[in-house]
């Protein structure tokens, strides 16, 4: 049969071996033939990309500038952005094979977009940098270099060494970025000097040998190969100059610097308990605090009767723990409109159950003479894992 593609044709002969490969499965499955070769790109840049729509096109340009003759493609992978984003990239696709477009509905995150690109990629090297240029797209091909040349594994686009530098920084973050570097140190098994760099190149085996260990959290994709790779990463710093943003916002708020946290915890202790374990308890940890506040309020300020007043601050902290965990804990598929109704029909009624379940185990200890801390904290333990697991399973499905 014959296979279209671009505006080369490519024949494929199917051998006799694979017509009698349910009898012989040790027989090859196929010869292909391929009357016009078209060789895959030698590089793979990946694009995470969120309300990029302006900056799309001019990164384009710098790309095929800077690029030369080099074999190379863009994976630009936008989480559904709202401006866009995705269109102007197939647009762009329309005349140019070189580039791509992976648009991601009801997910996110920039490292599981990151990993995700690679995984669609099939070139031998990966770079991954940011769609707001604010990374030299002019230090690609000295990157690509070093990896072709030399015995790394990556080769990271560093800030932080001799020449390299941030643009319009000011003190606080820049207070933020070195303390971040150091709290790395926990889990990083290298002397990188700029283990938050966005920016970096990759050799595809290097790769492969960390993708089924990463934890896919938040948006510091690099350090997260560092650390889960089976054998220590040779590298090597190039320095840049990190540009100021030309269009659009930046993604940094607090609920990045929560993944980040929530990133460091699950390569210390991650192999041990899941990491969103983790955060639903922290949350619920805050739930406790909206209870007894709206509690006190109602009960010693309103003055309304004891029972009411437990079962609306019940009702808000239940919402409340809802809400966060759906922000936060549950981010990459975070819930909304009418599924994030539905969502809260469903974790309230599990969390009731959760409760019973609590108060049940705990009154069991202590009657049997379990000590009242005891029977307390079983109870908890046994309520927190049922919502938990039940609510993983059925309100966000993950």
């Amino acid at each position: 049969m014959t296979l279209l593609g671009r505006s080369d044709s490519v024949s494929l002969e199917i051998s006799s071996s694979t017509r009698q490969s349910s009898e012989s499965p040790d027989l090859d499955l196929q010869t292909l033939t391929v009357s016009t070769p078209v060789p895959g790109a030698e590089l793979s840049l990946i694009v995470p990309t969120f309300n990029e729509r302006k900056n799309v096109p001019e990164l384009v340009r710098l790309l095929r500038n800077c690029l030369g003759t080099c074999s190379w493609e863009v994976i630009f992978v936008d989480d559904d952005s709202p401006d866009g984003t995705a269109d102007i990239v197939r647009e762009i696709a329309q005349h140019d094979h070189r580039i791509r477009c992976i648009q991601r509905i009801g997910r996110r995150g920039l490292s599981s977009a990151c990993i995700e690109g690679m995984l669609a990629s099939s070139s031998p090297y990966l770079a991954v940098m940011d769609g707001d240029l604010q990374h030299d797209e002019q230090l690609l091909l000295p990157m690509l270099d070093t990896l072709k040349n030399g015995e790394e594994d990556i080769v990271v686009g560093s800030r932080y060494v001799s020449g390299g530098g941030t643009e319009g920084w000011d003190n606080a973050r820049l207070h933020m970025s070195r303390l971040a570097t150091w709290v790395s140190r926990m889990v990083l098994r290298a002397d990188l000097k700029d283990p938050m760099s966005g920016f970096f190149m990759i050799r595809r085996e290097a790769f492969a040998a960390a993708e089924r260990n990463l934890s896919v959290i938040g948006f510091k994709i690099l350090l997260d190969l560092f650390a889960s790779s089976p054998q220590p990463l040779r590298f090597k710093e190039l320095p840049y100059q990190f540009r100021s943003r030309h269009e659009g916002e930046s993604k940094l708020d607090s609920r990045a610097k929560w993944d980040y946290g929530m990133l460091l915890l699950d390569k210390l202790i991650g192999h041990h308990v899941p990491i969103r374990f983790i955060a639903f308890t922290l949350v619920g940890s805050l739930g406790v605090l909206v209870h007894l506040v709206v509690l006190t309020f109602l009960f010693k300020v309103l003055l309304l009767g004891f029972i009411s007043s437990q079962l609306v601050a019940t009702v808000v902290a239940m919402t409340t723990n809802y809400a966060v965990n759906n922000m936060v804990t549950y981010r990459d598929v975070q819930l909304r409109g009418w599924n994030w109704l539905r969502g809260w029909v469903v974790f309230t009624l599990t969390c009731s159950v959760g409760t019973v379940a609590n108060v049940g185990i705990a009154a069991y200890l202590f009657d049997h003479r379990a000590g009242w801390t005891v029977a307390a904290l079983a109870g908890i333990m046994v309520g927190a894992v049922w919502n938990y697991a039940v609510t993983k399973a059925y309100t966000w499905r993950d």
